[in-house]
């Protein structure tokens, strides 16, 4: 269950048994809709499982009873049980579609959001270009995400604002929410996509009123405030918290040892061995080339797996990493390489 910290938790609606808190304006349509339909399910559940250990005792089979014939057609029953249903059907679809409505379409002034999903990671492209591997919004301003997928089918869900929607390769899905409460709620992918599905965990930040903009404007600048091979390495393994890589851990180690990608440390310099038998030196244009294009040259014993960072990463963080990758070393196996 997601989980939320920030002031005013139950200012909206608290944690039920079934529904994390409310972090959205669409939150309690979603929920009046579920527990509608619950309630409505556990009535007639326990009618009919009362009924049935009623008729049950009550015309039980008797020694020496007579079978008596099937009783005639009545036709108030017949309505009984069909209209009732019917319109408990009518009111079930009326209250689900007037909240689906409401979460399908954005307003117009939304703030917009691209998402990337890929094996197995997020990715969250704000307006000024700064990417970010947890998704931050303001609170009391519509957001609009425009979800799309580097590989396989992904589904980004955070249950706190009951918003739900995959990421599919080779088109855009979109969706919105209204954050109503400052905090960090959970943000899943609710798809199976493989073996570190699991893993594909982030977080919803809501920031203040006021506080969004100015987070937003120190992110973006952050990679020119540190040291270039201090921001390539927070690029490529993240900070402690997790936050500001961009995925390269999820196939590539930095400590010698081969994964879904090959090694990292002691990259730079060394000859790498390609599938066509080949063998390049990993310099400065290699490595870049390998971010930008990484089909183009495919490190033996390796599957061409790798998505493409072009126009995911700027001109200075492409430096950063590889300035990073200089800096580190180790030992590797001679005979396999990294993209």
């Amino acid at each position: 269950m997601a989980t939320a910290t920030g002031t005013g938790l139950l200012a909206q609606g608290g944690p039920t048994f079934w529904m994390p808190p409310q972090g959205s304006t669409g939150a309690s349509a979603v929920d009046w809709a579920f527990y509608l339909i619950y309630y409505i399910a556990v009535f007639f559940f326990l009618v009919i499982v009362g009924l049935t250990a009623i008729f049950v005792v009550r015309y039980r089979g008797r020694r020496g009873a007579r079978p008596e014939g099937a009783p005639s057609s009545h036709l108030a029953v017949e309505l009984t049980w069909t209209l009732i249903p019917t319109v408990v059907v009518i009111v079930i679809f009326t209250v689900g579609l007037g909240g689906f409505m409401d979460i399908s379409f954005a307003p117009l002034n939304a703030y917009e959001i691209q998402v990337v999903g890929q094996k197995w990671k997020w990715f969250f492209q704000y307006p000024n270009g700064y990417v970010d591997s947890d998704l931050h919004v303001p609170e009391g301003r519509p957001v609009r995400l425009v979800l799309s997928s580097q590989d396989v089918v992904h589904n980004l869900y955070i249950p706190a604002f009951r918003v739900k929607m995959d990421a599919v390769p080779g088109r855009y899905t979109k969706m919105w929410f209204h954050a109503t409460r400052p905090g960090e709620y959970d943000l899943y992918c609710a798809e199976y996509c493989g073996t570190g599905h699991s893993d594909m965990v982030a977080r919803a930040v809501v920031h203040p009123a006021g506080q969004f903009e100015k987070w937003l404007e120190s992110a973006g600048n952050w990679v020119e405030a540190v040291p270039p091979a201090e921001a390539g390495r927070i690029l490529t393994v993240g900070r402690p918290d997790g936050s500001g890589g961009r995925g390269c851990t999820q196939c590539h180690r930095v400590d010698g040892q081969a994964h879904i990608g090959p090694p990292l440390n002691g990259l730079f310099g060394h000859e790498v061995t390609l599938a066509d038998g080949t063998r390049v030196v990993a310099d400065e244009n290699y490595l870049r080339e390998s971010l930008i294009d990484p089909q183009a040259k495919i490190v033996a014993g390796y599957q061409a797996v790798m998505p493409t960072y072009k126009g995911r990463l700027k001109e200075r963080e492409i430096t950063a990493i590889i300035e990073y990758l200089k800096s580190i070393a180790g030992p590797r196996e001679p005979a396999r390489g990294a993209q």
